[in-house]
């Protein structure tokens, strides 16, 4: 492969992954904890955009099981994100193993 032609592949790759992280960025994904008693939205970019709780787990005489129910569903929301975000992003890179660059795992 000559030097200008991978020269190309690679800022097409560059364009294209900026292109997919604004895409994850406006990605959703939800995680619900607690048998759906908190209920945490999340994108793909990682950042938490909303955050519901249902009346019932709100008990100030139990403060620790509504702080461990909403941080269950943050993580949960953060790692859906992730898991979406990796799966497009390998879909991107998918077509590059002929590319030989050392550390890419091609």
């Amino acid at each position: 492969m000559n030097l200008n032609k991978m020269l190309k592949q690679a800022q097409k790759m560059q364009a294209d992954a900026t292109k997919m992280q604004a895409e994850l960025a406006q990605k959703t994904v939800t995680a619900s904890v607690g048998g759906g008693k908190v209920t945490v939205m999340a994108t793909g970019a990682g950042d938490v955009v909303s955050i519901k709780i249902a009346r019932e787990v709100v008990d100030p005489e139990d403060v620790e099981l509504l702080e461990d129910l909403v941080l269950s569903g943050v993580k949960q929301a953060i790692d859906e994100g992730k898991k979406m975000a990796e799966s497009e992003m390998g879909k991107l890179t998918a077509g590059l193993g002929g590319m030989g660059l050392p550390g890419m795992g091609f």
